[in-house]
Formats: structure tokens, C-alpha cells, sequence
């Protein structure tokens, strides 16, 4: 069946099923798999404690993806997690998503990515200057804060000239970004002084224990966490109550290899000792077998993939904020289509803003991105705790994908997604507590909204 026509109100199916997957697995390769091999070693102290995390965190990521695979087929609509839990907990809680969404969690992320970004390319010398003062008055801003605002807007253009544009971006530099993870996990087992014997070493200062094994997971889960990000822009997927799950499973699958492949490879390099030790695990692994130049290598690569996370970050975000405001429960004009491009046009301009007024914030926008992690795994529990919803409230209705495992698969994942919760919510109590204030904060608004439509 050919897709309904496109008018100027509406988002263009443009994404195929490529360009989905590629969505899954370059927005989940970002900067985690470089520097959280060192936290997990510190946290558990084991070579073969960290694997047996990986795989923890790859299954939980896996189950996440599963289901959601069958709530993206059975709503296949911009704004993701947003119109699963409207429909399923009604447009309060929906909101509530959305306005958490909109205002800390994706430009905290896109601030947080592209202050990461500028970091690795401050290590070369070309670039040295990020660091000093642009300008002094009103406050001082550095060359690196403007080029992490210029990063934001390139993207973020990318994203407003086209749908199509930015997930063929993201599907090339995807597929750059896998072949530089292969090359690091060959380079690495090339080494001649390798060895086979540092996969059973340990590292005697690792915090170790339960408390151990769940910071470790958590930084994993933060290696793996963006899958979710290819729901949010279903609307504008090809066929996708085939096309969705596909990419999902694929995408966390290819994920979790490349992940498990690229660890053996940085531990066969180093010894447990040497990763706890090491800030760049990766960076510091390629340094001793290839020298400088294939640490630098490494580096620009690393710059290369939060280059493509930023992308799908952007490329999601907005969706949410557009879905909102077109049930008229957000700002009005964020529910503009560009009559040319057929892109969530505001929606991408206002989350461009407000990512770079986090930046010129400085390093404040730190504490709202730590503000937006418990919030982060409560909507993923509430969200996949829909799936139950929908088959009890909605059975006639057509699944082009089931969950695999049901109901032991969503319900695994609800679990694990509280265990979580509790977790952040006891090593974090403050910043759990301010996230859930921010949420509340939501309320008034949300009914200020509802007035309005009312009226409307």
C-alpha cells in the first residue's frame, strides 16, 4: 500500500528502514563506551565482573527495545513516549513527560554532548584556544562555548531543512562510526604484548559488592541509553509497523556486539589495573600500540560519534514537544510544520535555544541534566508498563509486532527500571528529589493549558 499523500500540515514518512536503524544504533554510540569501561572496573573490580555487567545492561536495554518495538508498531506517531503514556495514563501525565522533555531532558543532553564534543577536539593542538575568553562582558564566554553553540545550530539546521537530510546523515556517519569501532577492536588484538591472562585480573580498590555491581550497571545503562530516541520519531518512519521493531532489535543488538567486542579488545590491551586507571580506556589503549597518532585517531573518532548522538538527539527532542502542542497542550506554535520541508520547524528552533542558553549558562546545566536522570528511568518504566494497557484495554487491535516473551519481558524491564529508580533515588537523593519537583512543577502548567483548550 503506497503512503497517504503529504500536505504542508504534516510530518513526510521519509526515514526507511536504514535510516531508522541507523537512528537506534549512532545515537546510542556516543562518548559512553570510551570512558565508562574505566567506572565499571572501578565499581566492580572484576575483568569478568564488567562483562557479565555489559550483558546485564545490553538484556535490560534489549527487553526496553522489545517492548517499545511493540508500542512504536502499534502507535506509530511523532512524540514516542509521550503518546503511549497519554494514551495509557491519560494527557496529565503525558504532559508531564513532555514538559520534562522540552525543558531539562533533551538540552541538558544536547548541552552535555556538545560541551563533550568541544573537550575532545581541546586536545588538539589545532584547537587549543577553546579554552580562552572570547569575551568578558556581560559574562565570559570562551571560543569553546561558541563552538559548542555553532555545533547545536549546524545540527540543528540539518534537522530543519529535512527529515531525509538528518537520517542520511546520521546513516553514513553511522556506518563511519561502526567501521572505527571495528578498527579499534582489530587494532587492539594486534597488539604483541596483548594477553589473554588480563581477562581473570582484578583491581583490589574497586568499590565492589551489590552497591558495586549497580554502579557499574548504571554507567553501562548509560553506555546503551538512546534506543528509546527512534519512537519519538515514528511519525516519520517508512512502514513502520515493520520498520520500527526492526530497527530496534537490530539496531540494541548491533549495539551490544560492537560494545562487548570493543571492551575485549581495550582489556586485551590493559590490565584491569591499568583500565580502573585510565580516564580514556580506548584512547589510552590505541596510544600503546599505535603510538600518538593512533590515540589522536582515536579522539577524533570519539569526536565523530557524539557528532552523530547529538544528531538523533536533536532529530528526537522535538518531536515530543511537537506532539504536545498539536493535542493543544503545549505552546501552539510548536506545532508548526514547515510547509516546504515538512519538519517540526519551531519545535527544533525552540530546543536549539534552549540548548544554547544551557551552554552559555557554563557548566550550571550540569546539575539539570543530573536533575533529569531519575526522571530519565521513571517515564521508562512508565512507559513500558503501557504495553499491559494497551493488550488489556485495546485486544482487537492491530499488532504488527508482539513483544517477544510476554508478559516476563515488558514485566523484567518495569522491575529492573524501579530497581533503578530506587538505586539513583538512595545514591542521589537531592538531585532524585529536585526531579521530582521539576516534574510536579508541570502540574499548574498543564492545567493552565487544559483551560485554554477548553475554551478553544
Amino acid at each position: 500500500m503506497s503512503p497517504a499523500p503529504q500536505t504542508s500540515r504534516e510530518l513526510s514518512r521519509d526515514l526507511g528502514v536504514s535510516h531508522a536503524t541507523s537512528v537506534v544504533v549512532g545515537t546510542i554510540i556516543g562518548s559512553g563506551i570510551f570512558l565508562v569501561p574505566t567506572e565499571m572496573m572501578q565499581a566492580v573490580g572484576s575483568a569478568k565482573l564488567v562483562y557479565l555487567v555489559w550483558i546485564v545492561g545490553g538484556l535490560l536495554s534489549f527487553f526496553g527495545a522489545l517492548t517499545y518495538a511493540e508500542l512504536g508498531a502499534l502507535k506509530p506517531q511523532a512524540g514516542g513516549e509521550y503518546v503511549y503514556v497519554r494514551d495509557g495514563y491519560g494527557p496529565l501525565l503525558g504532559f508531564l513527560y513532555a514538559w520534562t522533555t522540552f525543558f531539562i531532558s533533551k538540552p541538558a543532553s544536547i548541552a552535555t554532548i556538545t560541551t563533550g564534543l568541544v573537550r575532545i577536539l581541546g586536545t588538539f593542538a589545532v584547537f587549543s584556544f577553546f579554552s580562552e575568553t572570547f569575551v568578558i562582558r556581560p559574562f565570559p564566554i570562551t571560543y569553546g562555548q561558541l563552538a559548542a553553540i555553532g555545533a547545536t545550530i549546524l545540527i540543528s539546521v540539518l534537522n530543519y531543512l529535512g527529515v531525509k537530510k538528518a537520517g542520511e546523515f546520521q546513516l553514513i556517519f553511522t556506518i563511519l562510526k561502526i567501521a572505527m569501532i571495528a578498527g579499534i577492536v582489530v587494532v587492539g588484538f594486534s597488539y604483541s604484548a596483548g594477553s589473554w591472562g588480563h581477562f581473570t585480573g582484578t583491581y583490589a580498590g574497586a568499590k565492589g559488592g551489590i552497591a558495586g555491581f549497580m554502579a557499574a550497571l548504571v554507567a553501562a545503562l548509560w553506555a546503551y541509553d538512546g534506543w528509546n530516541d527512534l519512537n519519538m520519531v515514528a511519525g516519520e518512519v517508512s512502514n513502520p509497523g515493520k520498520n520500527v521493531p526492526i530497527a530496534l532489535i537490530a539496531g540494541v543488538a548491533t549495539v551490544g556486539a560492537l560494545y562487548m567486542l570493543m571492551n575485549a579488545a581495550i582489556q586485551y590491551v590493559l590490565p584491569s589495573a591499568a583500565m580502573a586507571a585510565s580516564p580514556r580506556p580506548a584512547t589510552t589503549a590505541i596510544d600503546l600500540v599505535l603510538g600518538a597518532a593512533g590515540a589522536s585517531l582515536v579522539s577524533a573518532g570519539m569526536a565523530l560519534s557524539m557528532l552523530v548522538t547529538l544528531n538523533g538527539s536533536a532529530m528526537s527532542g522535538a518531536r515530543v514537544s511537537f506532539a504536545a502542542a498539536r493535542d493543544r497542550y503545549f505552546f501552539s506554535w510548536l506545532a508548526a510544520v514547515h510547509p516546504r520541508y515538512h519538519t517540526p520547524s519551531m519545535a527544533i528552533a525552540a530546543q536549539a535555544v534552549l540548548s544554547i542558553l544551557l551552554l552559555l549558562a557554563g557548566g550550571s546545566f550540569r546539575q539539570f541534566f543530573s536533575l533529569a536522570i531519575f526522571a530519565e528511568w521513571l517515564f521508562y518504566m512508565i512507559t513500558a508498563s503501557t504495553v499491559f494497557i494497551f493488550r488489556r484495554r485495546e485486544p482487537a487491535a492491530p499488532r504488527p509486532y508482539r513483544v517477544w516473551g510476554y508478559p516476563v519481558v515488558p514485566a523484567l524491564f518495569v522491575l529492573a527500571s524501579g530497581v533503578l529508580l530506587y538505586y539513583t533515588l538512595m545514591e542521589n537523593l537531592r538531585n532524585s528529589v529536585m526531579g521530582c519537583l521539576v516534574i510536579l512543577a508541570g502540574i499548574p502548567v498543564f492545567y493552565v493549558f487544559s483551560r485554554l483548550r477548553r475554551s478553544a
